[in-house]
């Protein structure tokens, strides 16, 4: 597998004022997770975030919203950002624009959110110019793969740290199968003391 873990390709290129980062001169990352919410895993990552007084944004698949409402609402409750990743997590290069589309406005719907993540970062630029017309559109420029079953959680875990620079914007899980649910309890403890600061999506700004 090419890991890329920084801004998704060809994405940064085609959407160059799309947001990838967080905006300022201070020491601010974006904290995001993707997929969930997960009945095992979201309520751990909830709980961690909840210790360090951190505050992440959370987008969620509609479908995901259905199954778990109550989840959902303690996601909000807690002070998190909550964000619309579509409805069943299509990926839209393999996707009709119309069918596309429909499947992302629905998740907007109930996830009551105009910020969205395409899954996988890949989507047509008709595609683009339709959701961006209602929707902030936000990508990410730290990935460290913790979705991988190949990559070892420590391995990760040293990407992470390793490309952390003021302004990351991080894309991690919240599902079951994340590697990041073994070390994110050391990565907010090791980001604080390095006097980083979590911010919400007002503090994100477009381009590069």
């Amino acid at each position: 597998m090419i890991r890329n873990y920084g801004r998704p390709f060809p994405a940064a290129v085609i959407y160059p004022d799309a947001i990838y980062r967080i905006g300022g001169s201070g020491r601010s990352l974006g904290h995001t997770f993707d997929d969930g919410p997960d009945p095992v895993a979201t309520p751990r990552v909830l709980d961690i975030l909840d210790r360090h007084s951190v505050r992440a944004t959370f987008f969620c698949t509609g479908m995901k919203v259905q199954e778990q409402p109550g989840l959902f609402a303690r996601i909000a409750a807690s002070g998190h950002a909550t964000g619309n990743h579509g409805f069943s997590h299509l990926n839209g290069l393999k996707t009709p624009v119309r069918e596309y589309c429909s499947d992302v406005l629905r998740g907007r719907d109930i996830t009551c959110s105009n910020l969205f993540r395409p899954p996988y970062g890949r989507l047509r630029v008709r595609q683009y110019r339709i959701l961006e017309r209602s929707m902030r559109i936000i990508f990410w420029n730290l990935m460290p793969y913790d979705f991988d079953s190949t990559l070892s959680p420590d391995a990760s875990r040293r990407i992470l740290m390793q490309r952390l620079r003021p302004g990351s914007l991080i894309v991690l899980h919240d599902t079951a199968s994340s590697s990041a649910l073994l070390y994110l309890d050391r990565f907010i403890t090791e980001a604080l003391r390095q006097g980083y600061a979590f911010s919400l999506p007002d503090d994100y700004s477009p381009g590069v």
